[in-house]
C-alpha cells in the first residue's frame, strides 16, 4: 500500500463559527486521534498573507494527516463525527489528497511522510515546515513580506497557503504548480532564494522539514471551485 497524504482547509465565516474552529484546536485533538486509521496528523491555523505572515488569519483552519491508502483517507473525511462537524460548521472546505516523492527532515522529531516513485509528470505540491529559533523571530519575520509578495504575484502557482501548528513559531508553507520547472524557477531566484541561503549560513531553525507531493485528487471548493481547475489556464 501507497501511503496518502491529506490536507484539508476550512474557512469559517462567522463569529460563532470561527470561535468553535479556534476552540477546537485544543478540544479537537483527542477525537482526531481517535479517528480509523490515521497515522500522523496535525491541527493548524493559518496566516493571513500568501505564505507565512505574522498576521492570523482567524477564518481558515486546517487539518494534515497521513494514511495507509487513499480508501481509508477518503472513508474517514466522508464518516468520521469530528471531520463532518468541521464540515458542516464551516462555509467552504477543500481536501487535497497527495502522494509524497520526496521528503527530509523532521516535524516534531519525526518523519511523518513516507516517499514512493513519483506517478509521472503533472501538477505537484510542495510542503516546507520549520521551527523557528527564538532568538532568530525577527529576522525571520522581516524577510517573509518580500516572499510572499513574489509568491503571491506568481502567474505559475495554482495555490498558496502560510499555515502553522505553533503561531510565529512553527511554520508551514503549502504551494501547488503546474509542474517540477516552474516550482524550481521560483524556489532558486529571488527573496526566496536568498532567505534559503540564509537559513542555512545562520542556521535560523531549530528543526525543519521539506516535502514534495504528487496529486492524486480532490474533493470541495475554495473560492467557489477548485483551484485545480486553473491547470486549464496555464
Amino acid at each position: 500500500m501507497t501511503q496518502v497524504v491529506s490536507l484539508s482547509f476550512y474557512r469559517f465565516d462567522s463569529v460563532i463559527a470561527r470561535t468553535w474552529a479556534f476552540v477546537m484546536m485544543g478540544l479537537a485533538r483527542p477525537l482526531v486521534a481517535r479517528i480509523p486509521g490515521i497515522g500522523f496528523w496535525k491541527l493548524c491555523g493559518s496566516g493571513a498573507g500568501e505564505g507565512f505572515d505574522v498576521k492570523p488569519n482567524i477564518n481558515v483552519f486546517a487539518i494534515l494527516a497521513t494514511w495507509s491508502d487513499l480508501e481509508t483517507a477518503q472513508t474517514a473525511h466522508a464518516h468520521s463525527p469530528v471531520l463532518r462537524r468541521y464540515r458542516n460548521r464551516a462555509a467552504e472546505t477543500w481536501t487535497v489528497y497527495l502522494n509524497t516523492d520526496t521528503v527530509r527532515g523532521a516535524w516534531s522529531g519525526q518523519t511523518p511522510f513516507v516517499a514512493s516513485p513519483p506517478t509521472g509528470a503533472g501538477p505537484l505540491a510542495v510542503l516546507t515546515r520549520a521551527t523557528i529559533k527564538p532568538g532568530i523571530m525577527a529576522r525571520f519575520w522581516g524577510r517573509v513580506p518580500d516572499i510572499s509578495s513574489v509568491i503571491g504575484q506568481d502567474p505559475n502557482v495554482l495555490f498558496k497557503i502560510g499555515i502553522g501548528d505553533v503561531p510565529w513559531l512553527r511554520q508551514v508553507t503549502f504551494s501547488i504548480w503546474p509542474d517540477a520547472e516552474r516550482m524550481t524557477n521560483f524556489a532558486h531566484s529571488g527573496p526566496h532564494a536568498q532567505a534559503i541561503r540564509a537559513v542555512r549560513d545562520e542556521g535560523w531553525f531549530r528543526e525543519e522539514l521539506y516535502a514534495r507531493f504528487t496529486l492524486i485528487s480532490d474533493e470541495g471548493t475554495w473560492g467557489g471551485r477548485s483551484p485545480l481547475e486553473n491547470l486549464d489556464t496555464l
